[in-house]
């Protein structure tokens, strides 16, 4: 019988992250809820198990090279396997404020942590993992704003983030593209959450949906691509 496959959603206590995990547990995968604060991850496994649906928690601050290692190390001895990676936890906190202006340490750095050198590193810890199992899925998770047919004035740093995660998408499915391990980007759109706001246009549903649908794409299936709505989106 095959071994129930098991996926990690970083960022997942709330909004799209939720949602994934959310649809990911319909679909009998384990999820590894993760967050940096245990109450909320704890409250978001709990708001999926009133559903009927079973998720694990565990912590991880995605900036932290200690807690990412950490969960490395827990999932490899509890689990021995890691088959999809969702790259979802990411900050936008250069709102409003000209490129010129915009603060290094306050802003561009933490922003740059959190949206690329930790899915970039998180990446490189589980891969070997997936190479074990013959098999891997890893969606990042991306933005328009990070697509260079759309790149604008402002939010330098959350472009900057983005325009990376596009870039290392690009590099490891071209690195992997003898393996079984399918990487790819997505973009959900503008969406209802803490981050996109009430005005948003989209639903949190719709906006992981593209997530899931490439977190079980077959062993066929695209790679090294950026997608919004299962569809190709522009570079």
């Amino acid at each position: 019988m095959e071994q129930q496959r098991v996926a990690l959603v970083t960022g997942a206590n709330r909004g799209i992250g939720l949602e994934a995990c959310r649809q990911l547990a319909k679909l009998g995968i384990h999820v590894i809820l993760t967050a940096r604060r245990e109450d909320k991850g704890r409250a978001a496994v709990e708001e999926l198990a009133a559903e009927g649906l079973k998720a694990s928690f565990l912590p991880l601050d995605v900036t932290s090279e200690e807690s990412r290692k950490a969960i490395a190390e827990t999932i490899t001895r509890e689990y021995g396997r890691l088959d999809i990676l969702i790259n979802n936890a990411g900050i936008s906190i250069d709102f409003d404020v000209p490129a010129l202006e915009v603060s290094f340490d306050e802003v561009i750095r933490p922003t740059m942590e959190t949206n690329l050198y930790g899915p970039l590193h998180l990446t490189q810890l589980f891969v070997p993992l997936m190479r074990k199992h013959n098999y891997g899925r890893i969606v990042n998770v991306s933005s328009g704003l990070g697509s260079f047919s759309k790149i604008t004035a402002g939010r330098i740093g959350y472009r900057l983030s983005k325009v990376g995660m596009n870039a290392m998408t690009k590099v490891f499915a071209d690195e992997l593209k003898d393996t079984n391990i399918l990487v790819n980007v997505m973009t959900p759109g503008w969406v209802r959450t803490h981050l996109g706001g009430v005005k948003a246009e989209r639903s949190v549903e719709q906006g992981a949906e593209t997530i899931t649908w490439l977190a079980t794409l077959p062993d066929d299936g695209p790679r090294g691509r950026f997608f919004k709505d299962r569809q190709d989106f522009p570079w």
